[in-house]
């Protein structure tokens, strides 16, 4: 293969977009980019600058965690340096804790505001 491609960003269904980013940016620093009631967006400054999309769906169904009978779904992995820190300040933000938790000390399975799940790991 002659050509790759840089990634540009990730964009995540939501039902209020604006919301979905103000919880994001607060997660992850940077700033919202965009804020529309059908779109959204946030720009980190970590990881070389990755940018979030949110766009609305109307009708939108979060995942269930864990849901074994659907099709693998993404998700997005965080790294930290204090877990339990970084889990007490992500579930002040919005972010709930579902019971079903596979990572023992290593990782917490969080949920966001729109009911999307995602892992923040201990760095290192």
């Amino acid at each position: 293969m002659t050509v790759t491609a840089d990634l540009a960003m990730v964009n995540l269904d939501s039902p209020d977009p604006v919301a979905h980013a103000a919880f994001w940016q607060r997660v992850l620093g940077g700033e919202i980019t965009h804020s529309e009631p059908e779109y959204a967006m946030v720009t980190t400054t970590a990881g070389g600058g990755v940018a979030l999309g949110f766009g609305l769906v109307e009708g939108y169904r979060p995942p269930s965690w864990p849901d074994e009978t659907a099709g693998k779904r993404y998700h997005l992995d965080l790294y930290v340096d204090d877990l339990a820190l970084a889990e007490k300040e992500f579930v002040a933000a919005g972010a709930s804790k579902p019971g079903f938790q596979p990572g023992g000390e290593r990782w917490v399975v969080l949920i966001d505001p729109a009911g999307q799940p995602f892992c923040v790991c201990r760095r290192g």
